[in-house]
């Protein structure tokens, strides 16, 4: 069975050139192309795809909106972020909104393949330039979250990076490649971080973080 990809970018030369690449593959059909995020959910609603190739800087709606719509909906559909460098403000709002990672622009057609494939699979595809610009953004707290949780908690600098990405919605997975840390250790981490909430599971160790954050 071929794997459907929608492809969402209001550069017409730039999504021609991606329909054509994925043309050559054999896995692939390409269910159309959308120019912007409201003809990607009409797309959607006619033709459900298993993945969207989508730009982030489109008019009308823009592709972090459009990944949070097309989430909540179809939360099956995987949905990779068409990004360039300079993009990197909007990386964190569509991770949070259920991207499953970042293709930079500039990628070759190979890697693009892969990548489509690997996101089909479950996994989550963040180039290094992205991942080191993730962890950055992770590490641009205030010494004041970070004092609070290490107070209340007792939790290393490791665990505290990791509780405050915990917080922000990122996954097992997001984690581990944001900080170059293996899929085990990340869980490692965080299993340490339930025992010193004592809580059992996600949910409440970040419902118990946040209100530590939030407090005076």
């Amino acid at each position: 069975m071929k794997i459907k990809v929608l492809i969402v970018d209001d550069q017409a030369i730039l999504a021609d050139g991606i329909a054509s690449v994925l043309s050559t593959c054999p896995d692939f059909e390409v269910t159309g192309i959308a120019e912007d995020g409201f003809r990607a959910l009409e797309g959607i609603s006619r033709n459900v795809p298993d993945v969207v190739l989508m730009d982030i800087r489109m008019p009308n709606m823009n592709g972090v909106v459009a990944t949070q719509e097309i989430k909540r909906a179809h939360p099956e559909i995987k949905v990779l972020i068409l990004t360039t460098f300079d993009d990197s403000d909007y990386i964190l709002n569509a991770i949070n909104n259920g991207a499953s990672g970042y293709l930079l622009k500039d990628t070759s057609s190979s890697a693009l393949i892969d990548a489509i494939k690997n996101a089909y699979a479950g996994d989550t595809i963040l180039p290094a330039k992205i991942a080191r610009r993730i962890a950055d953004a992770a590490r641009m707290v205030s010494n004041d979250r970070e004092i609070k949780l290490k107070r209340k908690f007792g939790f290393s600098d490791r665990e505290v990076e990791i509780a405050l990405m915990l917080c922000e919605g990122f996954t097992n997975k997001q984690i581990a490649s944001a900080l170059k840390l293996s899929d085990g250790t990340a869980r490692n981490y965080i299993s340490a971080i339930y025992v010193k909430t004592e809580c059992e599971n996600r949910t409440a160790a970040v419902q118990k973080m946040r209100e530590a954050l939030s407090a005076n």
